[in-house]
């Protein structure tokens, strides 16, 4: 489980970071472009997620035993950094779910000890 959380620990503050650009490029995109403000700031986000993906090697299912091609880690993992902190928040959930299911099927000493 921590290894899963440290692995992910990139990706959320790559996230972070994304989803304050946004929040900076808003406002200049409001008083230029308003009309075509929301699809720029969607593409933005994209290109940029990709290039974080890429340029720093990011991949938020190589965590999660991922075995299909590395085209399919990036994009996913790209996507999943333009939905800002929320993608990570549901995902440490589903982990967090995950576990408890887990400890559910061990015995109560071994359940102790997780």
């Amino acid at each position: 489980m921590n290894q899963l959380v440290e692995a992910l620990v990139p990706a959320l503050v790559a996230s972070f970071a994304l989803q304050q650009l946004i929040e900076l490029l808003d406002p200049v995109l409001e008083a230029i472009i308003k009309p075509h403000k929301k699809w720029i700031l969607s593409l933005v986000a994209l290109v940029v997620g990709l290039t974080m993906a890429l340029g720093l090697g990011l991949r938020v299912l190589a965590p999660l035993d991922y075995q299909g091609p590395v085209w399919a880690d990036v994009l996913i993992t790209a996507l999943f950094l333009t939905g800002g902190t929320k993608g990570i928040n549901d995902l440490v959930k589903l982990v967090g779910y995950k576990k408890e299911e887990a400890k559910r099927t061990l015995s109560a000493e071994q359940a102790a000890r997780v």
